[in-house]
């Protein structure tokens, strides 16, 4: 071979490694996946001082799905190191289900978010065993996502056994959906919950929420809950 058929040959190969090197990865990493989504739950923990929202409560009996048997709306304002608290700023429908259905879920969401529990419902790794499942994939909400398919490592009503839907791109939350791995009474059947996320100043937060259960006692029973008018308080600028 003469020195201009080498050069050629070298120039080739350089031209071949760095086209290469610029092209996307066939497959996602899990394991930077389930890193950057630790990550993200931890800069939204240290970040976030305080945030308040609207958040609007919906109770639905049997099949209809139109008209709601009672409604709240609530002002929530969360603080760190404190945890959630709740104004009621509106309700309506029937008495029984706002105090047997609505004021208990409120009361659980105010347990389960104080100084001493709130890390242990974050979709990380250390709350759940998580897989990545190779090849699924959807578009919410004009983002593209990767399915995870998570199980909890302890079964608690809030815990989800399902699949966690990821940003492409980002890794940040967006959607999850499955059953509750605990159901919350002895008088509910199994729970299939839902929870939507919107990317805001950075940190997922939720948009919208629906819960599903069946019991022969009390029939179908779906609770939706609607997330607004988001204020943040930050450590520093983002």
């Amino acid at each position: 071979m003469d020195c201009q058929a080498a050069r050629n040959l070298a120039t080739l190969i350089l031209v071949a490694t760095l086209f290469a090197a610029a092209q996307p990865s066939s497959q996602p990493d899990p394991t930077a996946i389930i890193r950057d989504l630790d990550a993200a739950n931890q800069a939204r923990f240290d970040d976030v001082l305080s945030f308040t929202d609207v958040e609007h409560y919906s109770v639905f009996r049997g099949g209809d799905e139109a008209h709601p048997a009672a409604e709240m709306t609530v002002k929530m304002t969360y603080k760190k190191g404190i945890g959630k608290h709740y104004e009621i700023l509106s309700q309506s429908g029937s008495s029984l289900v706002q105090k047997f259905a609505l004021q208990p879920l409120i009361e659980n969401e105010k347990a389960i978010n104080g100084p001493a529990k709130v890390a242990q419902s974050w979709f990380i790794s250390a709350n759940y065993e998580m897989r990545l499942k190779p090849g699924v994939t959807q578009t919410i909400d004009s983002r593209a996502c990767l399915a995870l398919a998570i199980t909890p490592r302890r079964k608690a009503p809030n815990m989800i056994d399902g699949t966690l839907w990821v940003d492409a791109n980002s890794h940040t939350l967006v959607e999850v959906e499955g059953i509750a791995s605990k159901n919350p009474s002895v008088f509910a059947g199994t729970t299939k919950m839902m929870r939507r996320y919107a990317n805001m100043q950075g940190y997922a937060m939720a948009t919208h929420a629906r819960a599903e259960s069946s019991s022969m006692l009390f029939g179908k029973t779906v609770i939706t809950i609607d997330y607004s008018d988001y204020h943040f308080e930050l450590r520093t600028a983002r």
